[in-house]
Parts: C-alpha cells; sequence; structure tokens
C-alpha cells in the first residue's frame, strides 16, 4: 500500500522544505499575470493608451523630417515604446505597489512565511510580460501603419534585447521606490503620473528632440526614459536619423552605462525607501 501526499503551491514539498524565494516568485508572477487579464477595463487602458497616443500624433505631424530621411510619423514609434516600456514598469507599480500598501495587503503578505524576495520577482514577471506586449503592439502598429523597417541587422535585434531589459528593469525599481512616496492609495496616481508625463515631454517622446531646449534635454538625460527613446531610435530608425539627437550619434555605449547606473540606483533607492506599512501604522 502506498501513501501519496498533496502538495499545493506554495506550501512546503514532501520533504518539508518550504520552496525557495525564486519559486514562489514564479508562482506570484503568475497570479500577478492572472489578477491583471481579469481587470478587462485595466488590459485595455494600459495597452491602448500609447497606441491611441501614437495614432494621434502620427497623424497631426505626417510630414517628412528635414535632414533625416524619415517621417514624423516613423520619429514616434520608438519613442512611444519607450514610453510604454516606462509606463507598464515604472507608472504600474508605482501606483499599484501604493495602492497595496495602503490596503494592508503588503502587511499581511510580509508576516506569511514567503521570503520578501518573491514577492518581488512576482511583479518583476508582471511588468516582464505585459512590457513584452506592449513593446509588441507597438512595433506591429509602426511597421503596418508607419513604415518603420524592422532591422535586418542581428547586431541591431542585440541592441534592443539590452536596452529592453536595462530600461525595463530601471524604470521597475524606480516604480518601487515611488511607490514609497504617496501617503495614501488614492493620492498614488496624481504622485506618479506627474513626473511620468513630465519627462514624456522633456525625453523626446512627444516633442522631436532637435526642438527641445538644451537645458529641458539635459534634465530629461539625468533619467532613463530619455536613453531609451534614443536607443530604440537607433536600433529602429536609420542612421541618417542622428542628426537629430543632441550628441549627433546614437551614443549606444552612453546608454549602457546610463540605464546600467539607474539599475544600481534604482535598488539602492528601493533598499533604502521601501516599507511594507503605510506611515500612520509605524
Amino acid at each position: 500500500m502506498t501513501t501519496t501526499t498533496d502538495v499545493r503551491p506554495g506550501t512546503s514539498d514532501a520533504s518539508g522544505r518550504l520552496p525557495g524565494a525564486w519559486g514562489l516568485g514564479l508562482r506570484r508572477g503568475g497570479l500577478e499575470l492572472r489578477q491583471f487579464f481579469r481587470q478587462r477595463d485595466q488590459v485595455v487602458f494600459t495597452f491602448a493608451f500609447p497606441v491611441v497616443f501614437l495614432f494621434l500624433f502620427a497623424s497631426i505631424f505626417s510630414n517628412d523630417v528635414k535632414g533625416a530621411g524619415i517621417t514624423a510619423s516613423q520619429l514616434y514609434v520608438p519613442a512611444m515604446m519607450a514610453a510604454g516600456i516606462m509606463s507598464t514598469s515604472f507608472q504600474s507599480l508605482g501606483i499599484s505597489i501604493a495602492i497595496e500598501r495602503d490596503e494592508k495587503v503588503l502587511r499581511r503578505l510580509r508576516g506569511t512565511p514567503m521570503p520578501p524576495a518573491a514577492y518581488f520577482f512576482g511583479k518583476i514577471w508582471l511588468v516582464l510580460v505585459t512590457g513584452a506586449l506592449e513593446t509588441a503592439v507597438l512595433l506591429t502598429v509602426g511597421t503596418t501603419l508607419y513604415g518603420v523597417d524592422l532591422p535586418s541587422d542581428p547586431g541591431k535585434w542585440a541592441d534592443f534585447g539590452w536596452i529592453f531589459v536595462l530600461g525595463l528593469t530601471a524604470c521597475a525599481l524606480l516604480g518601487i521606490a515611488i511607490s514609497s512616496v504617496p501617503k495614501s492609495g488614492k493620492s498614488a496616481t496624481s504622485v506618479v503620473v506627474l513626473p511620468f508625463l513630465v519627462l514624456q515631454f522633456v525625453s523626446g517622446v512627444y516633442i522631436a528632440v532637435d526642438t527641445i531646449p538644451d537645458w529641458m534635454l539635459n534634465i530629461g538625460a539625468l533619467f532613463p526614459l530619455k536613453w531609451m527613446c534614443q536607443g530604440l531610435r537607433g536600433v529602429f530608425l536609420p542612421d541618417s536619423a542622428k542628426v537629430l539627437e543632441q550628441a549627433g550619434d546614437w551614443e549606444f555605449g552612453r546608454i549602457a552605462l546610463v540605464l546600467g547606473a539607474w539599475c544600481v540606483g534604482g535598488l539602492l533607492l528601493c533598499l533604502l525607501t521601501f516599507r511594507w506599512k503605510n506611515r500612520r501604522d509605524g
């Protein structure tokens, strides 16, 4: 006669050992994704927002860009892709974590045997999947409606890969850090959306880089979004469009350094500022 043991996800296995942070993080990520896709209005708004803005700006500004060999519509595609990546990471995490803290979800999770790292691994899976889907949607729209060519050089796709990973990581860490700023879940949207909106204007998302004052570009250069926009333009636009950049070049090396530095700095900010409880709870 044999005995079978029913092991439920998230509980100890047959040997009595608890799953590790990585295994629990995978399960937590699956839960985060299920919760996200069950909220249909949130899904539609998340994926439609940058597409609608791309359509509006590309329709209003559709003329050829003088001396760059591209149209204004094509210029907006990589910029909106960068904004979409930041939206699904920085904005999404900054708001959702603040709300979960206010509703004491974080406090309850902290009181369970689950390793704290598993919670963050779950969030990483959420932003990775939603960020990849957002990018795929915008790239599909850009190639089918606005004549953006997919790179034929494998090196360009390698550049796209590290820009996506470093940019998403940096923005996600900044989102986790800024989630501690709002005093309540109700104020989280205002606190998070305002800096994100300002960054889009000074980083070359809504306005072409060559028309933004240098002092504004210098402010934008302090944050990841400007470099994500520049890097994705370097991947999906011809080299003739380099003339539009502030330095007249794609500067992939500097992009890697800045985004890498923000990954390290964002992690330090999270370690220094993240709280499991609201300020009023002590």
